[in-house]
């Protein structure tokens, strides 16, 4: 019998532990979505049935949220997101749910970049100023059910004073408004749902659990 107490130091299975089968592509545009067909190893140790899944795949990406230690301000983003659009037909979301999302700053990572180089770039293009300190939080799955995208997320250093205008790259569509709001209130904003996206969520979290070590660091 296994015994299901705790993590395993040394995990049985790894990348090696899978065997695609064939891979087809289903879909090419601004994203990709491929169906793979696979079999991996279960917990007995034997090979399971070959299984096919969807995946779309992303790509991977930064999070960023800028943080005004001195007006203890956070900068967020707002701006239309596709995918929420069609989500809240579901009738689990309100009537006046809105596919205009509170953000934190994030972008992809472009060939040849670095997570710290994303940080940089897309904090100019989405909210129009430049950042100091970059202090990693973590690094996630998004959705590893069915999506290759990971997550970066970092939080920064800003004058929140900056902070003005709307922004965004052109040819991309991008219309980003991007504002300062205190932090607590940031905070408080994600048990009213008007904080919704897991991103966000998890950097504000992160910065409330460790706000003593990032002003002991930058003051």
């Amino acid at each position: 019998m296994l015994a299901n107490k705790g993590f395993i130091k040394n995990p049985k299975y790894t990348k090696s532990d899978v065997k695609i089968r064939h891979k087809e592509s289903g879909y090419a545009g601004f994203f990709d979505l491929n169906a793979y067909t696979l079999r991996h190893r279960h917990f007995n140790g034997e090979w399971g049935n070959e299984i096919t899944r969807e995946v779309f795949e992303r790509g991977h990406a930064v999070g960023i949220l800028p943080y005004d230690h001195i007006r203890d301000e956070v900068v967020l983003i707002e701006q239309f997101r596709p995918g929420a659009f069609v989500a809240l037909k579901s009738p689990w979301f309100a009537d006046d749910a809105s596919p205009w999302l509170y953000e934190a700053v994030a972008g992809i990572i472009d060939p040849g970049e670095s997570p710290a180089d994303v940080a940089y770039r897309e904090t100019i293009e989405e909210a129009g100023t430049t950042l100091s300190d970059l202090m990693p939080v973590c690094h996630y799955l998004v959705s590893p059910g069915s999506g290759t995208e990971s997550v970066f997320v970092f939080v920064r250093c800003i004058d929140s004073t900056k902070i003005e205008d709307v922004h965004g790259v052109e040819t991309e569509g991008e219309d980003i408004r991007p504002f300062t709001v205190r932090l607590q209130e940031a905070y408080d904003a994600i048990a009213s749902d008007k904080i919704n996206n897991g991103m966000t969520i998890i950097a504000l979290q992160w910065l409330m659990l460790n706000k003593e070590q990032v002003l002991t660091k930058w003051s």
